[in-house]
């Protein structure tokens, strides 16, 4: 790989994943390395070049960069929700001898992947038709819960970065509303995160059941079919997912589409797709027919991140020159 290569990092609350790209070459040495063996981001940029560098990349040259992150980024201090990282964008920059640092939320760098997935990067879920050059939702559960969209501006497209995880929870059923107040007792305000990420299953799980168990433990239960309790507590999270995506849909537009993204739904396959999901993405009222035409896709690519964020490396680039 030649000199023009370029770091790319998609840095979520558990992962950190890592690539170089090179114009000729695209994207190579994809690489994820776990946030908590790493004392700060630099230490893991570090240790990934340093890896790459012994694969035979020729990071010597490096000098542009562009990192996505679980977090907002509104100035030059950034300070992670889900992890313990903090730091200063431009002190990164200099320590780590760039010409270059573009840091954005990662949620609007995954957005921006979304006009250019192709059809094995994604699964639809139920039906609807895609209308072009319209307004593109995603949402998507992981370490917390991740919303963005996209927006056509003329022949390019706007990724938009917002908090929208942190919107108050809504129940859509009975026991929806006993969930609900079994958490307002411990936490006050519930958000739409407390519940559609990892820990989210774990308290939808105790809300239920008032039993404690941990995420891989409910859903290793409920694909292996071993535990009804389980299995309720991933439909029970499957429709949550539905209705809050649909609020998305209806907020933005999103009549180009609604995409699921995060590292929650992906692993759970057909209790996933055959779901509640799409059901009460729809469930909207009088606007029911209206989501009925907004088509819901899982993306299934593997790094979808690491490409919006680089489409985003490019143009702040072109911008600068």
């Amino acid at each position: 790989m030649s000199q023009e290569l370029r770091l790319l990092a998609d840095i979520g609350g558990t992962n950190a994943r890592f690539a170089l790209e090179s114009a000729s070459a695209g994207l190579a040495d994809i690489d994820v390395l776990a946030c908590a063996d790493y004392p700060t981001l630099g230490a893991a940029m570090q240790a990934y070049l340093g890896q790459a560098a012994a694969r035979g990349c020729a990071v010597q040259g490096l000098r542009h960069a562009a990192i996505a992150i679980a977090n907002p980024v509104e100035e030059d201090r950034v300070s992670m929700t889900n992890h313990h990282w903090s730091f200063s964008i431009e002190e990164l920059r200099v320590q780590q001898g760039l010409a270059t640092l573009l840091v954005v939320n990662d949620f609007a760098a995954l957005a921006m992947s979304l006009p250019h997935l192709g059809l094995d990067g994604r699964e639809r879920i139920g039906g609807g038709i895609e209308l072009p050059n319209r307004p593109i939702g995603l949402i998507g559960p992981g370490t917390g819960l991740g919303v963005s969209g996209v927006i056509p501006a003329g022949g390019r497209w706007i990724a938009l970065a917002g908090e929208g995880g942190h919107v108050s929870f809504a129940p859509s059923s009975k026991e929806e509303v006993a969930i609900l107040e079994a958490l307002w007792g411990e936490y006050g305000h519930v958000s739409a995160e407390r519940l559609l990420s990892g820990m989210g299953l774990e308290l939808i799980h105790w809300a239920r059941t008032g039993k404690r168990l941990e995420a891989p433990a409910i859903t290793g239960a409920a694909l292996a079919g071993s535990s009804a309790d389980c299995l309720r507590t991933v439909e029970a999270f499957c429709a949550i997912l539905g209705s809050v995506a649909g609020n998305v849909a209806l907020t933005l537009g999103a009549t180009g589409g609604m995409y699921i993204g995060g590292g929650i739904a992906p692993r759970l396959g057909k209790l996933f797709t055959g779901s509640a999901f799409r059901e009460r993405f729809e469930d909207k009222g009088r606007l029911g027919p209206y989501l009925a035409r907004i088509p819901t896709y899982l993306i299934t690519e593997q790094y979808p991140a690491l490409r919006g964020v680089s489409a985003m490396l490019s143009d702040h680039v072109a911008a600068l020159h």
